[in-house]
């Protein structure tokens, strides 16, 4: 989402004020949620991924990276099929099958040659037509949209972690799991801290552009604005 938003500096033709009330209607609430998150992450968060980053060493961190990845291949291959893209269900599914038992539960990422995918429910919906809705910021998960929201809940079906009945260990995996990809993104915020301009629209921006750059493969329709001929 953060090399995404490095694109849009360069888009200087918007219209943003029909742009952030066609898909931003509730920005003021939105924006609240945002400081909420914002202020629990430098409080909390980011504190304890940085110590994380800090001290446990890279080979471990990497295992825990597949370990994650591997469960959201389970996620990507059901997608996959809904999405009726079944020469890309049957590599994902291959990646789950052999990181599992030869990796070791999914630690070693033996497939490293098999293109590994992003499909995920919110997608599915946008990939039979079902428009994204407006943008809404989730507390403690960030950005999304009334499409990606419900896209959520509907993955959690399908996520090996949500069906785990042992509620410590699946608490645990879960905050393992955000722990992760909060260390994943230390090194890309700087972008953010960087950028002069909103932080609130920058993030909004860049989500709803690489979203819509997912559902249609990296090739989505160009956008026609009101000064085009």
């Amino acid at each position: 989402m953060l090399l995404a938003s490095l694109l849009l500096a360069g888009c200087s033709s918007i219209n943003l004020s029909a742009y952030t009330q066609e898909k931003d209607p509730f920005e003021s609430f939105n924006r609240g949620v945002d400081k909420f998150n914002d202020k629990l992450d430098r409080a909390v968060i980011k504190p304890v991924a940085q110590g994380y980053n800090k001290v446990v060493p890279s080979p471990v961190k990497t295992m825990v990276s597949n370990f994650f990845s591997n469960l959201d291949d389970v996620v990507v291959t059901a997608n996959d099929i809904l999405q009726l893209k079944f020469r890309q269900a049957a590599s994902d599914a291959a990646r789950v099958a052999f990181n599992t038992t030869f990796g070791i539960f999914g630690l070693i990422n033996i497939t490293d040659r098999l293109e590994k995918h992003n499909e995920d429910f919110g997608q599915t919906l946008g990939y039979w037509g079902v428009p994204s809705g407006p943008y809404l910021v989730l507390p403690i998960l960030g950005p999304s949209t009334i499409r990606d929201g419900t896209g959520l809940y509907t993955d959690s079906y399908f996520s090996v972690i949500s069906n785990t009945k042992n509620v410590p260990a699946r608490n645990s995996a879960w905050a393992l799991e955000g722990l992760d990809m909060r260390v994943g993104l230390l090194e890309q915020e700087k972008v953010l801290d960087d950028a002069i301009i909103d932080r609130y629209s920058f993030i909004r921006d860049a989500y709803l552009q690489h979203r819509q750059s997912l559902v249609y493969d990296g090739n989505p329709p160009r956008q026609k604005f009101d000064d085009d001929n």
